[in-house]
């Protein structure tokens, strides 16, 4: 354990940070933000919930609970268990490189240090509500550095567009209620333009890009050139990403764990943003 500290200082802060968010009194839980007393982070849950009501891509398998037990055994004591199965992406979830570049990383093999670290929120939902295909631009991220400061390699970078005001609505969020292969050309949302996609790898260099909508390319994409450019740069990417207007544009830091499933091209994921207090 204390040579994986030393190996990876950024976790052994940010798992400082959250054990005080954890451990401290004030705690609620449930809750989509808890603020501990005397904590030095405020955490923010960016995950949604998995159920019935989990939206998927229109062709992905839907998430299914099956119950094994629920009650008072014979002995006495109470016991639950349950069965579940689902696509790897819908939900909040993680893209591995491998989704979309042969080759390139599974979500097992994606180093935990690309998955944590610290992050910006770069918010265009106005732009968003004015046109539900919007595509975020290399002009969208410049305006934010403008304002905020030249993003820092190695960072983490959410896009808002405001399209998690509709989830789990899939006529609203995904511009269609239908499922199958005829409703993919009915598809409508927000994503980030392959020219900022390309121009984010080459002069920015992040280690994960998120946003919450149902795909980092916009809705209708038929070439998914945004996904492309960031995965056979090994970055990967976070998709239905929850409670991304609770988060300020910058001072924050990501823990994203996903499942490991073994050669998996991705899987669900918790996310959870540490905000700085003051």
């Amino acid at each position: 354990m204390i040579q994986l500290f030393c190996r990876f200082p950024v976790l052994f802060g940010l798992l400082s940070l959250l054990t005080l968010a954890g451990c401290e009194a004030g705690n609620q839980p449930g809750t989509d933000t808890q603020k501990p007393a005397d904590s030095e982070a405020t955490v923010v849950d960016l995950s949604y919930d998995f159920s019935k009501d989990t939206v998927y891509w229109v062709t992905a398998k839907q998430f299914e609970k099956e119950t094994v037990a629920e009650g008072e055994t014979e002995a006495g004591f109470y016991y639950s268990a349950y069965n579940y199965s689902a696509a790897e992406h819908g939900g909040t979830h993680i893209d591995s490189p491998i989704h979309f570049a042969e080759g390139k990383l599974t979500v097992d093999k994606i180093p935990l240090e690309k998955l944590m670290g610290p992050a910006v929120m770069i918010d265009v939902s106005e732009e968003a509500s004015k046109d539900r295909n919007y595509l975020i631009s290399i002009e969208d991220i410049e305006g934010w550095e403008k304002a905020n400061g030249e993003i820092a390699k190695g960072t983490i970078i959410l896009f808002r567009t405001g399209f998690g005001a509709f989830y789990p609505d899939a006529e609203k969020y995904l511009g269609t209620a239908n499922r199958g292969d005829d409703a993919v050309s009915e598809l409508s949302f927000p994503g980030l333009d392959p020219k900022a996609a390309k121009w984010l790898v080459e002069n920015r260099s992040p280690n994960a890009v998120g946003l919450d909508t149902a795909s980092i390319d916009h809705g209708p994409s038929k070439e998914f050139a945004a996904h492309v450019a960031l995965m056979t740069n090994d970055i990967p990417a976070f998709e239905n990403v929850a409670n991304l207007d609770k988060l300020p544009a910058k001072g924050f830091r990501i823990i994203a764990l996903p499942m490991k499933i073994k050669d998996g091209s991705g899987a669900p994921v918790r996310i959870v943003a540490l905000v700085e207090n003051g």
